[in-house]
């Protein structure tokens, strides 16, 4: 790994401790990089840190060395609009979107730039633990050793005592029903003290409806916290992807209009022909 690369991966992680109280719960945040890690990069003393964890550390605070620049189409101004609504007044919202729309790039942009904004990147395969596990790292909190019970109570207590805190669950229609009733419960004990925004597809809100036909367990309940209403994005127009291609060196109209045709309106589709273009160039 070259100098320039562990430089940049330096100013990243500059910001991205900027976000927390502390050096040291910065690294509780991050899975495998201790305090003395995160001090050794900050302070030019790299002879004893292999590319492994150059790596772990790129990875984990959204540093890519190949440079993507962002445009703000108009679903990124109406995300970050309903973000910020949400942190500021203790909000909750849930927000569909189409695949490759952009709301998680969004997401992560709203984090890196607002303090007390965490991001879960929610799956499948999460349980009550897990879940509650990814929220306390992602705070930089040290969470070994409590139980379930524990961690719900401390990170109620944490959020309670910051301001304007914001919990943020992307691809939120992957979580079962079981983590999903975890929501219910968070927003019980952190009404009016915490904005908590649901970001997915429509298959979410399907869900959800489909829960409130067959009456089931939780789902009116999930349903009147939303507020009875669903934030649906707009979608990526042939304007968006003509900012994103100029902003990404393609800039000829024959190439853009080829670009706009062949993306179905997915930006990771947008990418990926932008890129093709370029390496033809």
């Amino acid at each position: 790994m070259e100098n320039i690369q562990k430089q940049q991966i330096k100013s990243k992680l500059e910001l991205y401790v900027a976000r927390y109280k502390s050096q040291n719960k910065a690294s509780h945040s991050l899975s495998g990089v201790s305090s003395a890690t995160i001090s050794q990069v900050l302070n030019d003393n790299w002879s004893s840190i292999n590319v492994e964890m150059w790596r772990n550390i790129a990875t984990q605070i959204g540093y890519n060395e190949h440079v993507w620049n962002s445009v703000e189409t108009t679903d990124f101004q109406l995300l970050t609009k309903v973000l910020k609504d949400a942190q500021i007044y203790s909000n909750v919202f849930a927000v569909t979107a189409n695949a490759g729309g952009g709301k998680s790039h969004i997401s992560r942009k709203y984090q890196e730039n607002n303090q007390s904004a965490y991001l879960l990147q929610c799956s499948e395969y999460w349980n009550k633990k897990y879940f509650l596990g990814q929220l306390m790292q992602t705070m930089g909190r040290d969470f070994s050793g409590l139980t379930v019970s524990e961690m719900m109570d401390e990170a109620v207590r944490i959020l309670k005592r910051q301001d304007n805190p914001l919990i943020i669950l992307d691809e939120a229609d992957k979580l079962t029903d079981q983590v999903l009733y975890f929501f219910i419960t968070l927003y019980n004990q952190l009404e009016d003290h915490c904005g908590i925004v649901l970001l997915a597809t429509d298959h979410l809100e399907k869900r959800i409806r489909k829960g409130l036909k067959l009456n089931k367990k939780g789902y009116k309940e999930i349903y009147s916290r939303i507020g009875r209403k669903f934030v649906e994005l707009r979608g990526v127009g042939s304007m968006d992807i003509r900012q994103v291609c100029m902003a990404n060196g393609v800039t000829t109209e024959k190439e853009i209009k080829a670009i706009i045709q062949d993306s179905e309106g997915d930006l990771r589709r947008v990418k990926r022909k932008v890129h093709a273009v370029k390496m033809k160039n």
